[in-house]
């Protein structure tokens, strides 16, 4: 499998959204009639699409909002959050500043000890809200931070780094035995992120109640271009949905996976579902909410790195409330609002009842799938052209 990049030499050929499209059948149902719930760790929520543990979309009170609205918004245990009583104005700090200065003052910002007694007072004031608590964190602070949050009411905890892995070498600090970590835990653990099916497989065996899919796919990510590793989300997701598959023929264990990052439009969400997902987790589609702390600026979860920064600061505007981006009515034309209305509706045309349908829903390879027909909004920069 692959073809041939040099002497010895095989590389695979791997698909993004803007390669792929989906493929009606025989049937079409009622866009009200279709269900997009999805469950985890024991939790059913009705919005398949969670928002980023990323501080210019995530606060507390975005948390509350979106658990309010049926959805998930992750909050960054090592974020501005948990490092400053008043978390806006280091915010402020870092929308304020210019664009030449932006990653040292980010630096600057996040360079402020985590407090852990922020930690245990976050969750509380969003459990306090009666909505749940998801929270996240590296694998590096995962074993002191995670007994925290769980004795703070957190009701799913997730470990996210760019990479993860079960085997993890270090000189310098002590691995976390994930194993070990996730059962003595006793609340949900989901684990991010990974693109291989092989890894997926691996992580499904240490007992963790989802997977992230995606390495460097996010708006305001730079990995890629640092450190030259990803792999499409297209085909990243449905490596990862494959190995879920057969785990849960091995084991009777359903293991949902989330693809994370990558997606801009309504279109985008549905192609991630057809190649297999059971959720996806959005940054910058939620970072344009009236609610989203960045006010309009989104910027990378590794940018505040002091000697490699992996990541930069977007502005993305402002453009509608979170209850709009979610269920409209969509007020653009460039697919970025009402987004679980657009999946219902692709779903109605694609004759999937559920979110498990339309994951056998057709695709074929179509790159012009973004130009075919599409000049005039090219030449005018609006729609899909934008």
């Amino acid at each position: 499998m692959g073809e041939w990049i040099g002497m010895n030499r095989k590389a695979r050929r791997s698909y993004g959204f803007d390669e792929i499209a989906l493929v009606p059948g025989e049937l079409t149902i009622n866009p009200v009639d279709v269900d997009t719930s999805f469950e985890v760790g024991g939790l059913k929520f009705q919005v398949p699409i969670m928002a980023s543990s990323m501080d210019g979309v995530v606060d507390v009170n975005f948390a509350i909002a979106m658990g309010k609205l049926g959805g998930i918004a992750v909050l960054h245990l090592e974020g501005i959050a948990t490092r400053y009583e008043r978390p806006e104005e280091a915010v402020e700090r870092i929308v304020n500043c210019s664009p030449e200065d932006s990653t040292k003052v980010i630096q600057e910002v996040y360079a402020k000890p985590i407090r852990k007694e922020l930690i245990t007072k976050r969750i509380q004031e969003i459990k306090a809200a009666k909505v749940p608590a998801i929270v996240s964190c590296n694998p590096q602070v995962a074993g002191e931070f995670g007994p925290i949050a769980r004795d703070a009411g957190a009701d799913i905890f997730i470990i996210q780094s760019t990479v993860i892995s079960v085997e993890h070498r270090s000189s310098t600090y002590k691995p976390l035995d994930l194993t070990k970590f996730i059962k003595d835990m006793k609340i949900p653990v989901l684990l991010g992120n990974c693109v291989s099916y092989k890894v997926t497989l691996s992580l499904m065996e240490t007992g963790c109640r989802g997977i992230f899919v995606g390495i460097g796919p996010g708006t305001a990510c730079t990995s890629r271009g640092v450190l030259g590793i990803g792999v499409p989300q297209v085909t990243a997701t449905c490596d990862c949905a494959a190995a879920r598959d057969f785990y849960y023929k091995k084991t009777g264990k359903y293991i949902p996976i989330f693809t994370d990052g990558g997606m801009a439009t309504g279109g985008d969400i549905c192609k991630a579902f057809a190649a297999g997902a059971d959720a996806v987790m959005l940054g910058n589609a939620f970072a344009r909410a009236k609610e989203a702390p960045g006010k309009g600026y989104h910027w990378g979860m590794a940018m505040p790195h002091p000697s490699l920064p992996r990541g930069t600061r977007i502005k993305v505007g402002t453009s509608s409330t979170l209850e709009e981006i979610l269920f409209g009515p969509a007020r653009l034309d460039d697919g970025t609002q009402n987004l679980v209305g657009a999946l219902q509706t692709s779903m109605g045309n694609l004759g999937a009842s559920s979110i498990k349908e339309m994951q056998l829903v057709d695709m074929i390879i179509a790159p012009s799938i973004q130009t075919e027909g599409k000049v005039y909004q090219s030449a005018q920069r609006v729609g899909m052209r934008k």
